[in-house]
């Protein structure tokens, strides 16, 4: 089969599509015939040696998310059936035109949509889900601050509130992504100047946001400390700006608030496959019955692997870069 191969650490260049050995399926996995393969920054770190695989995963094939059919499964699996349409993550290996998954962590594809738009949904909509609503409890009503509103993760945590009827404020630095944006449903756009942290407050009438789905890191620090309301909660999703800061404990404290990191990679099995099926079970009815829509910037073949990742790291999607096979 041909699979995106990391030659070496380094830039986009290093990416190479190669002919590799087929996946076979161990005791409770399937192997899925890939339509699509997401792009996210972690595929960048790992690509330049920064983001450690988890065991079990190839080290040379990026890839933490596909969609496609299901082509073979080993034994034990009852989740799945060879031909059923899925989506999912992965540790790694979603670059390919086969990929291995545990077959409990792959849901089905929402009816009435493709199987390469599909490749669109599983991470973003999977971190957003976990982390703003499983993690931090955002309720109707609520305010949500989302940095990096026009990322995947941005777009999708935008649409998942909006679903609840919760108040977003979304961020970013590019003024079209935040018109972009504002097509979606963002109520309100801040512009990521240094300013943001008031105009955050002007919006909330000073009281501040409930919860803050953090997707840049240690620049926007400071300011998260201003926004955050008397028990406000702010999750740590992402640090392409930056992974330090100052923490003012004793503003913490004062406003009873709480911060957290989170990952998925390197999350244990039983875990991933709990988030799988709440998700499946709260999430994708979102999708039939269209208040969820995914979000795609460009869709690039196999071979434009390298020019995927340039696209990416230049901060120029907005929504999913996928690579289609």
């Amino acid at each position: 089969m041909r699979a995106v191969v990391i030659r070496e650490s380094g830039g986009p260049e290093v990416l190479e599509l190669r002919e590799v050995p087929r996946p076979e399926p161990g005791p409770g996995e399937a192997v899925v015939r890939v339509a699509a393969s997401g792009l996210n920054r972690a595929d960048l770190l790992q690509r330049r040696g920064r983001y450690p695989v988890p065991p079990g995963y190839p080290e040379d094939i990026p890839g933490l998310e596909l969609a496609g059919t299901v082509e073979s499964v080993g034994e034990g699996v009852t989740s799945v059936a060879v031909g059923d349409a899925v989506m999912g993550i992965l540790g790694g290996g979603g670059y390919a035109e086969l990929a291995m998954s545990p077959a409990d962590t792959l849901v089905p594809i929402p009816e009435g949509i493709e199987a390469v738009t599909a490749g669109a949904i599983p991470e973003v909509y999977m971190t957003a889900f976990d982390a703003a609503f499983l993690q931090e409890g955002l309720s109707a009503g609520e305010t949500l601050l989302v940095h990096a509103v026009g990322s995947g993760v941005g777009t999708a945590a935008l649409q998942l509130a909006r679903r609840i009827e919760a108040k977003v404020i979304g961020t970013s630095r590019t003024p079209e992504k935040l018109e972009r944006a504002q097509g979606l449903g963002l109520e309100h756009a801040v512009l990521a100047d240094e300013h943001w942290p008031g105009k955050v407050l002007e919006i909330t009438d000073g009281r501040g946001v409930d919860v803050i789905l953090d997707l840049v890191g240690g620049p926007y620090l400071d300011g998260n400390q201003k926004v955050v309301a008397s028990r406000g909660r702010h999750i740590v999703v992402g640090v392409p700006g930056g992974a330090e800061g100052v923490l003012n404990l004793r503003a913490l404290m004062g406003r009873r608030a709480s911060i957290r990191g989170t990952v998925l990679r390197a999350r244990p099995l039983p875990e991933k496959i709990e988030l799988a099926r709440a998700f499946a079970r709260d999430v994708l009815p979102g999708f039939g019955a269209g208040e969820l829509s995914p979000v795609i910037d460009r869709v690039f073949s196999a071979e434009e692997a390298a020019e995927a990742h340039a696209r990416m790291e230049a901060n120029q999607n907005f929504g999913k870069i996928l690579l289609e096979w």
